[in-house]
């Protein structure tokens, strides 16, 4: 039997949302509100973020992210254990440098933009399923997981000039 811990997306996210929140502390059923999970998933992503070392977590302070760890892996190691799918063109939610903060430096005119496939967004594009299915719903509610997510999917998906400036944002924001 292996039993070797694999990391799961929905973990990751978990651990951006700790860490773009500042000092906030986090119950299961608050982070499992927020991120469109049951806390049985907020708790088990918990654990397999701790055993990654992308958080601590203690009943006295609550989850914390270890952002050096949490910076290394998503700069250099997300997209390659997460690869990008993409799909046909749909409606739904700007992503990579289709949204802020990406959108003001990058040339857009005329280009199909990515954007993660949603029922309720304005935004007609190619198909960029996001890591995980509730992503467009927790982003609607919290502009800076939204921003972190966009720049991890510009890492995921784009040229080395998208990549090297999602880098210089993520790494401001997960300081």
């Amino acid at each position: 039997m292996n039993e070797q811990i694999s990391l799961k997306p929905q973990d990751v996210l978990i651990a951006l949302k700790v860490a773009v929140s500042g000092h906030r502390k986090f119950t299961y059923a608050s982070l499992a509100s927020e991120l469109g999970m049951s806390s049985s998933q907020i708790y088990a992503g918990v654990k397999r973020a701790q055993s990654a070392r992308l958080v601590t977590a203690a009943a006295a302070e609550g989850i914390s992210p270890i952002r050096p760890a949490l910076q290394e892996f998503v700069i250099h190691g997300l997209r390659y254990a997460f690869p990008a799918t993409t799909g046909t063109v749909t409606r739904g939610v700007p992503t990579a440098f289709a949204a802020p903060p990406l959108e003001a430096l990058i040339a857009q005119e005329g280009q199909v933009l990515p954007v993660w496939p949603h029922p309720t967004g304005e935004v007609r594009g190619y198909a960029l399923y996001p890591l995980y299915p509730s992503i467009p719903d927790a982003c609607a509610k919290d502009s800076k997981l939204y921003e972190v997510l966009s720049l991890i999917d510009a890492l995921r998906i784009g040229a080395a000039r998208e990549r090297e400036l999602a880098v210089d944002f993520l790494k401001a924001r997960l300081q």
